[in-house]
Protein backbone atom coordinates (compact mmCIF):
# COMPACT_ATOMS: atom_id res chain seq x y z
CA UNK A 1 0.00 0.00 0.00
CA UNK A 2 0.99 3.61 -0.55
CA UNK A 3 0.65 6.74 1.70
CA UNK A 4 1.22 10.40 0.90
CA UNK A 5 4.60 11.29 2.61
CA UNK A 6 4.72 13.32 5.47
CA UNK A 7 7.61 16.14 6.76
CA UNK A 8 9.31 15.91 9.97
CA UNK A 9 11.40 18.36 12.04
CA UNK A 10 13.00 17.56 15.44
CA UNK A 11 16.21 19.04 17.05
CA UNK A 12 17.55 20.57 14.17
CA UNK A 13 16.85 17.92 11.58
CA UNK A 14 14.09 17.71 8.95
CA UNK A 15 12.83 14.39 7.47
CA UNK A 16 10.43 13.06 5.05
CA UNK A 17 8.72 9.59 6.10
CA UNK A 18 7.34 8.04 2.44
CA UNK A 19 5.97 4.98 1.15
CA UNK A 20 9.27 2.45 -0.11
CA UNK A 21 9.53 2.89 -3.96
CA UNK A 22 11.62 0.13 -6.48
CA UNK A 23 14.66 2.80 -6.71
CA UNK A 24 14.82 2.73 -2.66
CA UNK A 25 15.95 -1.05 -3.36
CA UNK A 26 19.95 -0.73 -3.47
CA UNK A 27 19.77 2.16 -0.51
CA UNK A 28 17.64 -0.12 1.44
CA UNK A 29 20.24 -3.15 1.17
CA UNK A 30 22.63 -1.07 2.15
CA UNK A 31 21.10 0.31 5.38
CA UNK A 32 19.50 -3.11 6.66
CA UNK A 33 23.10 -4.23 6.49
CA UNK A 34 25.00 -1.34 8.33
CA UNK A 35 21.96 -1.18 11.08
CA UNK A 36 22.21 -4.71 11.63
CA UNK A 37 25.51 -4.16 12.59
CA UNK A 38 25.13 -0.95 15.18
CA UNK A 39 22.83 -2.90 17.45
CA UNK A 40 21.76 -5.97 19.37
CA UNK A 41 18.10 -4.89 19.51
CA UNK A 42 17.45 -6.42 15.77
CA UNK A 43 17.09 -10.19 14.88
CA UNK A 44 19.90 -10.42 12.83
CA UNK A 45 24.07 -10.34 12.87
CA UNK A 46 25.82 -8.24 10.08
CA UNK A 47 25.16 -10.20 6.61
CA UNK A 48 22.55 -12.45 8.28
CA UNK A 49 19.45 -13.28 5.96
CA UNK A 50 21.25 -10.39 3.29
CA UNK A 51 18.71 -9.18 0.37
CA UNK A 52 20.06 -7.60 -2.50
CA UNK A 53 18.66 -4.58 -4.34
CA UNK A 54 16.55 -7.16 -6.10
CA UNK A 55 14.87 -8.65 -3.36
CA UNK A 56 14.51 -5.49 -2.00
CA UNK A 57 12.37 -4.44 -5.65
CA UNK A 58 10.48 -7.95 -4.96
CA UNK A 59 9.71 -6.62 -1.32
CA UNK A 60 8.64 -3.12 -2.19
CA UNK A 61 6.63 -3.95 -5.24
CA UNK A 62 4.65 -6.86 -3.12
CA UNK A 63 4.31 -4.57 -0.99
CA UNK A 64 2.77 -1.56 -2.65
CA UNK A 65 0.39 -3.80 -4.49
CA UNK A 66 -1.18 -5.85 -1.18
CA UNK A 67 -3.66 -3.77 0.98
CA UNK A 68 -2.08 -5.61 4.11
CA UNK A 69 1.71 -4.40 3.60
CA UNK A 70 3.14 -1.22 4.07
CA UNK A 71 7.01 -0.77 3.32
CA UNK A 72 7.90 3.07 4.97
CA UNK A 73 11.02 4.67 4.58
CA UNK A 74 12.90 7.80 6.41
CA UNK A 75 14.60 10.11 4.15
CA UNK A 76 17.25 13.13 5.13
CA UNK A 77 18.60 15.09 2.03
CA UNK A 78 16.91 12.54 -0.21
CA UNK A 79 19.55 9.47 1.73
CA UNK A 80 17.29 6.84 3.61
CA UNK A 81 18.18 6.38 6.78
CA UNK A 82 15.16 4.40 8.29
CA UNK A 83 12.33 1.91 7.54
CA UNK A 84 10.03 0.19 8.98
CA UNK A 85 7.39 -2.45 7.70
CA UNK A 86 4.22 -3.61 8.39
CA UNK A 87 3.45 -7.21 6.89
CA UNK A 88 0.34 -8.89 7.00
CA UNK A 89 -0.71 -12.17 6.25
CA UNK A 90 -3.29 -13.32 3.34
CA UNK A 91 -5.17 -16.24 5.67
CA UNK A 92 -8.56 -15.46 6.50
CA UNK A 93 -8.05 -16.29 10.07
CA UNK A 94 -4.79 -13.91 10.52
CA UNK A 95 -5.94 -10.73 7.75
CA UNK A 96 -7.02 -8.73 10.81
CA UNK A 97 -3.59 -8.40 11.66
CA UNK A 98 0.01 -7.33 10.53
CA UNK A 99 3.53 -7.18 12.69
CA UNK A 100 5.77 -4.38 12.54
CA UNK A 101 9.32 -4.01 12.39
CA UNK A 102 11.40 -0.89 12.67
CA UNK A 103 15.29 0.00 11.61
CA UNK A 104 16.52 3.63 11.75
CA UNK A 105 20.67 4.15 11.59
CA UNK A 106 22.28 4.99 14.83
CA UNK A 107 23.43 8.63 13.69
CA UNK A 108 19.69 9.13 13.32
CA UNK A 109 18.33 7.91 16.99
CA UNK A 110 16.75 10.82 19.11
CA UNK A 111 15.06 12.86 16.18
CA UNK A 112 11.60 11.11 16.55
CA UNK A 113 12.27 8.99 13.06
CA UNK A 114 11.87 5.48 14.88
CA UNK A 115 8.59 7.27 16.19
CA UNK A 116 7.07 8.68 13.79
CA UNK A 117 7.53 5.40 11.25
CA UNK A 118 5.77 4.02 13.68
CA UNK A 119 2.86 6.23 14.21
CA UNK A 120 2.12 6.48 10.28
CA UNK A 121 2.33 2.83 10.25
CA UNK A 122 -0.57 3.21 13.47
CA UNK A 123 -2.58 5.35 10.75
CA UNK A 124 -2.34 3.46 8.44
CA UNK A 125 -3.73 0.35 10.38
CA UNK A 126 -6.42 1.89 11.68
CA UNK A 127 -7.52 3.70 8.04
CA UNK A 128 -7.52 0.61 6.57
CA UNK A 129 -9.41 -1.93 9.17
CA UNK A 130 -6.61 -4.05 10.42
CA UNK A 131 -6.97 -4.82 14.19
CA UNK A 132 -4.35 -5.84 15.30
CA UNK A 133 -0.49 -4.58 15.30
CA UNK A 134 2.43 -7.22 16.50
CA UNK A 135 5.87 -6.62 17.02
CA UNK A 136 9.28 -8.21 19.41
CA UNK A 137 11.02 -6.20 21.22
CA UNK A 138 14.26 -7.49 23.45
CA UNK A 139 13.47 -7.01 27.46
CA UNK A 140 16.91 -4.74 27.32
CA UNK A 141 15.42 -2.24 24.87
CA UNK A 142 13.72 -0.31 27.45
CA UNK A 143 13.41 3.07 25.29
CA UNK A 144 11.55 1.00 22.30
CA UNK A 145 9.61 -0.61 25.05
CA UNK A 146 8.03 2.97 26.45
CA UNK A 147 7.37 4.35 23.30
CA UNK A 148 5.59 1.32 21.93
CA UNK A 149 3.33 1.63 25.32
CA UNK A 150 3.26 5.22 25.08
CA UNK A 151 1.58 4.74 21.44
CA UNK A 152 -1.07 1.82 22.28
CA UNK A 153 0.93 -1.11 22.55
CA UNK A 154 0.90 -3.81 25.19
CA UNK A 155 2.95 -6.96 26.48
CA UNK A 156 1.11 -10.48 25.52
CA UNK A 157 3.71 -12.20 26.66
CA UNK A 158 7.93 -13.44 27.17
CA UNK A 159 9.81 -15.76 25.10
CA UNK A 160 12.16 -16.96 27.43
CA UNK A 161 15.78 -17.35 26.38
CA UNK A 162 15.17 -16.51 22.92
CA UNK A 163 17.93 -15.26 21.99
CA UNK A 164 21.91 -15.27 22.64
CA UNK A 165 23.48 -11.85 21.98
CA UNK A 166 27.02 -11.26 21.90
CA UNK A 167 27.52 -11.27 25.54
CA UNK A 168 27.32 -15.29 24.95
CA UNK A 169 23.90 -15.34 27.53
CA UNK A 170 20.38 -15.65 26.35
CA UNK A 171 18.10 -13.16 26.56
CA UNK A 172 13.81 -12.91 26.13
CA UNK A 173 11.81 -11.03 24.03
CA UNK A 174 8.83 -9.46 25.02
CA UNK A 175 5.73 -9.56 22.13
CA UNK A 176 3.85 -6.73 22.11
CA UNK A 177 0.42 -5.95 20.59
CA UNK A 178 -2.10 -2.69 19.03
CA UNK A 179 -5.52 -3.32 19.61
CA UNK A 180 -7.97 -1.52 16.93
CA UNK A 181 -11.85 -3.15 18.17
Amino acid sequence: MIINSREYRKNGMSYTIRSAHPKDARQLSELRLQIDGESEHLDREPGEAFIDGAGFEEIIGTDTESRRNLFLVAEVNKRIVGFSRCEGNSLKRFAHKVEFGVGVKRDYWGYGIGKHLLQESVSWADATGIHKMTLNVLESNENAIALYTKLGFEQEGILKHDKILSDGKYHNTIIMARFNL
